[in-house]
């Protein structure tokens, strides 16, 4: 089954339509996710379940907590240790892990007495435990740290190269994120410099995670953009931004949001209060307190008579007025609407 599913509220339970707006899974849950790799999680008894398309829990074992699933296996958490379950909740790596990352390309990072090693979906190791942290294989190399140092391990549990900063993350592609005394910059596959960490290290951004080529920056209080070569495409000078979609990104001047190219020129100039990424040729803009949606030439396509709306994803968005939700097409049409009474 592979058909989008959207998460409802009715009476202040969850549940889940289709793109058609008709309920699939009756709304029963006082807390619910957004499937994710083909499973939902939901809380049941106060514990977070998995569940699939289809409504199924997987509730065999009731654990502290579940992860994603990543290619098969879910990190599952009984007391303060963890283990691995399958998609049809079976232990099949025994609890035991002080610490326990999601599987990426065939391994995960574990940590057994305070060292962080890696492990195959059979629970073997692959490196043994040795490392203060480490992080997840990206395209064969791993970040490590260690007492002093850091730097990537290969496929073959070997070191491939050390670097000069405190902590060094996985690799996005051709480049990763290096931070030292809070800042963050960037090297590449062969360990070579790019920028040199100058950017604050800083909470609620995404810290030199790339969307579309492109990285917030933050100096001084200002923000602007990185390129994948480590060069200020777009210097640090806007009150807030967001990340790059559909070639666009909301800026802040001093009290107004607008959009910008790739290229740092001006697509649309400042003039909503309030702005999100564009999603499927539209994006939410904010007028006078309320939402409504944009297209890339600026025009207003669908009113702003919404308290809330957020990006639309398979062809609906999910909006707010008077405390009641809703899922709109692209028309504006109202697909599904909660029930409050």
């Amino acid at each position: 089954m592979n058909q989008a599913l959207f998460k409802i509220r009715e009476k202040g339970k969850y549940g889940f339509i289709n793109r058609q707006g008709e309920v699939v899974i009756e709304p029963q849950y006082y807390e619910a996710e957004d499937f994710f790799n083909g499973y939902s999680r939901v809380r049941l008894n106060d514990k977070l379940v998995h569940m699939d398309p289809l409504g199924r829990l997987l509730i065999k074992y009731f654990f502290n907590f579940v992860g994603h699933f990543e290619a098969g296996l879910a990190r599952a958490q009984l007391v303060n240790r963890w283990g691995f379950i399958d998609q049809k909740c079976n232990l099949v790596i025994g609890i035991q892990f002080d610490q326990a990352g999601d599987f990426n390309e065939g391994r995960a990072a574990v940590s057994l007495r305070k060292l962080y090693g890696f492990i195959n979906p059979e629970g073997d190791w692959l490196v043994q435990p040795q490392y203060e942290w480490s992080g997840a294989y990206q395209q064969g190399l791993a970040p490590v740290v260690w007492n002093g140092g850091s730097g990537y391990i290969g496929n073959d549990g070997f070191l491939a190269f050390s670097t000069n900063f405190e902590k060094c993350l996985p690799f996005q592609d051709d480049t990763a994120v290096v931070v030292h005394r809070r800042q963050w910059g960037l090297i590449d596959r062969q360990g070579r410099v790019l920028c040199e960490p100058q950017y604050l290290y800083k909470e609620g951004i995404s810290n030199g995670e790339f969307f579309e080529d492109m990285a917030i920056i933050c100096c001084d209080d200002r923000f602007g953009f990185l390129n994948r070569e480590g060069k200020e495409a777009i210097e640090p000078q806007y009150v807030a931004v967001g990340d790059f979609s559909e070639g666009l990104a909301q800026v802040k001047n001093e009290k107004l949001y607008g959009y910008i190219k790739v290229d740092g020129q001006m697509q649309l100039e400042p003039q909503f209060q309030d702005a999100g990424i564009f999603s499927e040729g539209l994006a939410a803009v904010c007028l006078k307190g309320s939402w409504g949606y944009i297209n890339r030439n600026g025009e207003l396509v669908i009113p702003t008579i919404f308290r809330q709306a957020g990006a639309f994803k398979n062809g609906l968005a999910l909006v707010s007025s008077a405390g009641k939700w809703a899922y709109i097409n692209p028309e504006g049409k109202p697909i599904w609407v909660e029930n409050t009474k």
